[in-house]
């Protein structure tokens, strides 16, 4: 009885410790239609670091997105669909212009929250933001939030 009465008592600990830790964001995953294109995108224009993925089967690319986050590209999307725009992912980078600058160089539209093309929106709390699409639709925000 004293065994059941301790074992008890090790897993109701365990479960209370458990319980009281805040989730981490582990991955958002992304269904595109071409892994090429997408991995380019995040990869050479984001400049997010790709990390090993385990299927090596040419239709997954990971990237660390955070110290415990990752971001996962999977090709199975029919095709580009229209998203909008309250949905998005949001990467802060050290500057919102040298990263405009990058944009233009490569032809990528990108725009302000209501729409402007090529231009920032700076939110009431000051950090200044762009939003722009990836090649499958997907809206991205980019902003110079320091945390």
């Amino acid at each position: 009885m004293k065994r059941l009465t301790l074992l008890f008592a090790i897993m109701a600990t365990t479960l209370a410790a458990t319980a009281q830790k805040k989730p981490v964001l582990n991955h958002i995953a992304l269904s595109v239609y071409d892994i090429g294109k997408a991995t380019a995108f995040y990869r050479d224009i984001l400049n997010i670091d790709t990390i090993p993925e385990p299927f090596h089967d040419g239709k997954h690319t990971w990237f660390r997105i955070g110290e415990q986050s990752h971001l996962h590209l999977i090709q199975n999307s029919p095709a580009i669909t229209k998203h909008d725009k309250n949905t998005h992912i949001c990467f802060s980078v050290p500057s919102v212009e040298a990263l405009m600058k990058l944009l233009d160089k490569h032809k990528i539209h990108y725009e302000s929250w209501t729409g402007e093309p090529k231009t920032a929106t700076k939110r009431v709390d000051g950090v200044k933001q762009i939003y722009l699409t990836d090649p499958d639709g997907y809206w991205v925000e980019i902003n110079d939030d320091k945390y």
